[in-house]
C-alpha cells in the first residue's frame, strides 16, 4: 500500500541517494514518519488582488489539515489570480484569460517537480475554476478541486446587490438617471467581504459545472466563502484525496464524455454564463474527450432553464445553496432522466449513489422551477451559425422577451471605441453593435464585454439593441449579445469584413448570425482586407497569440490527442 499510494514522491523521498531531497523536505517541516506517507500538494490561488481569493489562505490550511488526518504530508503552493472584476474594462482584461493558461501550467509545473502523489486545488474568481481543472486533467493524479465560495449579496436600498449592480450604476449615472452620490453608496455597499461574484456568474457556472462533472464533493459549489460548511468541505476534500489515492481513482476515470454532458445540464439548468462553452471545451482537451459546439447545442435542445438566478433572474448562489444547492438540483434532474447517473465522482461513488443521499429541493422555494414548468423549455444558451460565424457563436437569450434582432451596424474596432461611443450617446435603438478585433488572437486575449453591456442596459438599451463581438461577455452580461464569434477578426473572420449601415440579423430562435451583405461583395472587401498589426508582439501576450486556438475549439494553448 505504501508504494502504491507514493507512485510518484517515492522517486525523491527513498534511498540512500536521495538524502539531499529529503533533507531539504526536512526543512520545510518533514519528519521521519512523513516520508513513509503520500504527499499532497494543495495548489492555493490566494491572493490580495481580488475578494473572490483573498479567504484562500484559510481553505488552504484547511485542507492540509484535512490531508494529515488522513495519514498524508499536504505542501501548499501558490498559483495566480487575475481578478476579472478589477481588470474590466481596460486592457488589463487581455491578460484574464491568458491567466487561465498561466495558471494550469503552474500547477502542472509544480506537481510535476515536487512529485506530489495527489493533488487539491483551490480557486476563487473566474479562471481558477478551468485552469485549476486543466492542470488536473493533464496531470492525471488523484485530484479534488474546492472551489472558495460565492460571496453573500450587499445591501443598497433594501435590495441585494453585487458587482454587476455597479457597472449598471456607471451606465445609469451617464444618463443622468442617478447622482454621483447614488453611484458612490452603491459602490460602497456592493462587495461585503470574501468571496466570488453571488450570481450564476462564470465563477459560481464553473464551479457548479465542475460539481456535476464530479470533480468537487457535493455542496461545494453555491455555499458561501464564509462560514463553517466551507471549512468543513475543505477538511473532506484533504481526506478524500487520500482515499482517491487507496483507489487509484484518477481524473480521466472521472472526466468522462458522460460527465462533461452532467456538467453542461447543470450549467443551461442554472442559466449559467456563457464561458461554459469556452471553458469546458478547454478542459475536455485536457483529458482528450472531444467536446464540440454541436454538443452543446444537442444537449441545449433538451434542458429547460429552471433556475431564477442573476444576473437575467432575482436569487444568488446563496440562496439556492439554502434550498439545498447542486445536489438537490442534480437530484432533480436525475429523476426527469437528464443526467448521466453512473458517471463516477471524487467521493468514490457514482452521480446516482451521492444523489441518494441528498435532500430534495425544499418547498415553497421560487428559486428552481420544476422540471415541467420551466423558465424556458430549452437551454438559456444557444450556438449560432450563419455567414457571419462559420465555426460557431454564442448567445445566451434568458429572460429576454425578444430574441430576435435585426439593424444597423456599428462597427467598432475594439472595446475602447465602442464604450466611447456609448459614453457619447451614439448607440440608438435598433443597432447591432459590433466590437471586433477582440478575439483571442485579435485582442488578444478576447476580453469580456461587461462594462460594454452594463452600459447600454444601464442607459436603457439592454434589450434595444444587438450585440456581436469576437471577444466573450462576463456571466454577469445579459441582453440580445452574441459573442465567441469564430473565425475572429484578426485570422480573416466575416465579422472583419462588416461596414457601418450593413444589416445584421441575430436569430436566437432559428439560431442564426447573418450578415447581408453578398457573397460578391464581401469578396470584394476581402482581398482588400489586412489584419491590424499585434502591439504585444513579445512577453506572455506575445507568446499566446502565437500559440491560441480559436473560441470554437476553446481558444487552449495545449492540447492532449489519446
Amino acid at each position: 500500500m505504501k508504494n502504491k499510494m507514493k507512485h510518484r514522491s517515492s522517486m525523491m523521498t527513498e534511498g540512500d541517494k536521495r538524502a539531499p531531497n529529503r533533507a531539504m523536505l526536512r526543512a520545510v517541516g518533514f519528519k521521519d514518519a512523513d516520508f513513509q506517507k503520500p504527499i499532497i500538494g494543495v495548489a492555493s490561488a490566494w491572493s490580495e488582488v481580488t475578494p473572490c481569493n483573498f479567504h484562500l489562505n484559510e481553505l488552504a490550511d484547511r485542507v492540509k489539515r484535512g490531508v494529515v488526518s488522513a495519514q498524508g504530508v499536504g505542501q501548499i503552493f501558490g498559483t495566480i489570480t487575475v481578478s476579472d472584476g478589477i481588470a474590466m474594462g481596460h486592457e488589463g482584461m487581455k491578460f484574464s484569460l491568458v491567466s487561465r493558461e498561466v495558471i494550469a501550467d503552474s500547477i502542472e509545473v509544480v506537481s510535476s517537480a515536487e512529485r506530489f502523489d495527489g493533488l487539491v486545488a483551490i480557486g476563487g474568481c473566474d479562471k481558477n475554476m478551468p485552469g485549476c481543472l486543466m492542470a488536473i486533467g493533464r496531470l492525471n493524479i488523484p485530484s479534488i478541486f474546492v472551489y472558495g465560495g460565492t460571496i453573500l449579496p450587499g445591501r443598497c436600498d433594501g435590495r441585494d446587490i453585487d458587482i454587476v449592480s455597479v457597472f449598471e450604476a456607471v451606465g445609469q449615472f451617464n444618463s443622468n438617471k442617478i447622482t454621483r452620490e447614488k453611484l458612490t453608496e452603491i459602490e460602497k455597499c456592493a462587495i461585503p467581504g470574501p468571496g466570488s461574484c453571488g450570481g450564476m456568474y462564470t465563477a459560481n457556472t464553473m464551479a457548479s459545472a465542475i460539481e456535476a462533472m464530479g470533480m468537487a464533493l457535493p455542496h461545494d459549489s453555491c455555499q458561501p466563502a464564509v462560514g463553517e460548511p466551507k471549512r468543513l468541505v475543505c477538511d473532506r476534500a484533504g481526506q478524500a484525496v487520500v482515499e482517491l489515492l487507496k483507489k487509484d481513482i484518477r481524473p480521466r476515470d472521472i472526466m468522462t464524455k458522460k460527465a462533461f454532458e452532467n456538467a453542461i445540464t447543470v450549467g443551461f439548468a442554472l442559466g449559467g454564463s456563457t464561458n461554459i462553452v469556452l471553458h469546458l471545451m478547454a478542459i475536455a482537451k485536457s483529458v482528450g474527450v472531444k467536446l464540440t459546439l454541436e454538443d452543446f447545442d444537442r444537449i441545449g435542445k433538451r434542458v429547460p432553464h429552471l433556475a431564477d438566478l442573476k444576473p437575467s433572474g432575482k436569487y444568488v448562489a446563496a440562496d439556492l445553496d439554502r434550498i439545498g444547492g447542486i445536489p438537490a438540483v442534480m437530484k432533480l434532474l436525475l429523476d426527469a432522466k437528464l443526467l448521466h447517473g453512473d458517471c463516477l465522482t471524487v467521493t468514490g461513488r457514482t452521480v446516482r449513489e451521492n444523489l441518494k443521499l441528498a435532500q430534495p429541493l425544499s418547498k415553497n422555494q421560487s428559486i428552481i422551477r420544476p422540471v415541467e414548468k420551466p423558465l424556458y423549455p430549452t437551454a438559456p444558451m444557444v450556438i449560432l451559425k450563419g455567414n457571419l460565424a462559420p465555426e460557431g457563436a454564442v448567445a445566451k437569450i434568458s429572460g429576454l422577451k425578444v430574441v430576435t434582432h435585426t439593424g444597423p451596424a456599428r462597427v467598432f474596432n475594439g472595446e475602447e471605441a465602442a464604450f466611447a461611443a456609448i459614453e457619447k450617446r451614439r448607440i440608438k435603438a435598433g443597432d447591432v453593435v459590433v466590437i471586433r478585433y477582440e478575439g483571442p488572437k485579435g485582442g488578444p486575449g478576447m476580453r469580456e464585454m461587461l462594462a460594454i453591456t452594463a452600459a447600454l442596459v444601464g442607459q436603457g438599451l439592454g434589450e434595444k439593441v444587438g450585440l456581436i463581438t469576437d471577444g466573450r461577455f462576463s456571466g454577469g452580461t445579459h441582453g440580445l449579445v452574441v459573442g465567441h464569434i469564430a473565425p475572429e477578426a484578426q485570422v480573416g473572420g466575416p465579422i472583419g469584413l462588416i461596414k457601418d449601415g450593413d444589416q445584421i440579423t441575430i436569430d436566437g430562435e432559428k439560431k442564426k448570425l447573418e450578415l447581408h451583405v453578398s457573397s460578391a461583395e464581401l469578396k470584394k472587401r476581402r482581398a482588400r482586407w489586412k489584419p491590424i498589426a499585434n502591439p504585444y508582439p513579445k512577453g506572455v501576450l506575445g507568446k499566446y497569440v502565437r500559440l491560441v486556438s480559436s473560441a470554437s475549439e476553446g481558444a487552449v494553448t495545449d492540447e492532449f490527442k489519446n
